[in-house]
């Protein structure tokens, strides 16, 4: 299928999507299993490419979502990791649309949470766009908006309930050890344990608290009574198959559950797995794209995408590793 986006018929709006930059300046090395090399130094390269590339578009996107991990954890033990984000903003200050971050488990390794709301990953930053944040007293970096009439994007926190970023005084930290305790009897957290689906309660997954549900339910409820399309973006995948298992959020099965309780949800956008994936949910014809990462594509390759938003779908454009393909709406 042709996904150039047809000269009669323009889109609503254009995005870009990136996921998993993990830049650092040090030389290339090997995944947590030793099985994948990953560019840290040159994946800023990867990320100019990007931009540069929706800066010339004839069609400039008119926001891009960054699905998380920007910098690498190798950053913080070597104390380069306000260096390395300040390397990545400023790149990000190129693009010629606003850019909404997602959270993910590398921006935790770097930065507690409240650094993180005082950095430029915050969505408190985008004065110009009209944001609607939830309760402030759940501290998780959820908020939706409207770049089209009739078109709504929620970010979710999936390290809301997580070992990351969280003080191991506050009832999220406790659930999260209670949680991955009972799962996970290896000595080091971070190595997945058991199979098939118990292998997702490792450190470096997270999940999602009841008050971020409830809070995303009424989001979506609104969103159903005012027949908008709903595309959820967030940094861990939550259907099985678009994903390896050991990357699903912990309680990926209750996102789930909301998401198939409402029929505004068009689309959920992940990143965290490296290798990219896709589904489309048999119960409800939701999208379930996991994108391709910055961080395991060699320098001479790219991995970013633009999407054209039309009244019935939405049209990818992938570059390099990502695939092109066509969402249509349920």
């Amino acid at each position: 299928m042709d996904v150039r986006p047809p000269r009669t018929s323009p889109p609503l709006f254009t995005f870009g999507v990136i996921a998993d930059v993990q830049f650092a300046d040090i030389d290339d090395g090997y995944n947590y299993s030793q099985t994948r090399l990953r560019y840290y130094r040159s994946s800023l390269q990867r990320l100019r490419n990007a931009l540069t590339s929706w800066s010339e578009s004839a069609v400039k996107p008119d926001f891009v979502l960054q699905l998380g991990d920007v910098i690498d954890g190798f950053n913080k033990p070597r104390g380069f990791s306000a260096r390395a984000l300040d390397a990545v903003l400023t790149e990000f200050r190129r693009c010629p649309a606003p850019v909404f971050h997602v959270w993910g488990n590398h921006e935790f390794y770097n930065f507690s949470r409240s650094e993180l709301r005082c950095s430029g990953l915050s969505g408190a930053l985008h004065a110009g766009t009209k944001l609607s944040k939830a309760p402030d007293g759940c501290d998780i970096n959820a908020y939706h908006f409207s770049p089209f009439p009739g078109f709504r994007f929620v970010v979710l926190d999936a390290y809301d309930v997580s070992l990351l970023g969280r003080d191991a005084s506050s009832p999220q930290y406790r659930t999260a050890v209670e949680l991955i305790k009972k799962y996970n009897h290896n000595e080091d957290l971070n190595c997945p344990p058991g199979s098939g689906f118990q292998r997702r309660f490792a450190k470096f997954n997270g999940g999602f608290s009841k008050d971020q549900l409830d809070w995303l339910d009424s989001v979506l409820s609104s969103a159903d009574e005012k027949q908008e399309r709903v595309t959820i973006a967030s940094h861990i995948p939550v259907h099985p198959d678009a994903s390896d298992h050991v990357c699903l959020a912990w309680n990926f099965d209750e996102l789930l559950a909301v998401m198939r309780s409402h029929g505004c949800v068009v689309c959920y956008m992940a990143g965290h797995t490296h290798d990219g994936g896709y589904c489309r949910d048999g119960d409800t014809g939701v999208h379930h794209l996991t994108m391709d990462s910055v961080i395991e594509t060699p320098p001479h390759s790219d991995a970013f995408a633009t999407v054209w938003v039309y009244a019935d779908r939405m049209v990818m454009r992938g570059s390099g590793a990502v695939a092109d393909r066509v969402f249509l709406f349920p």
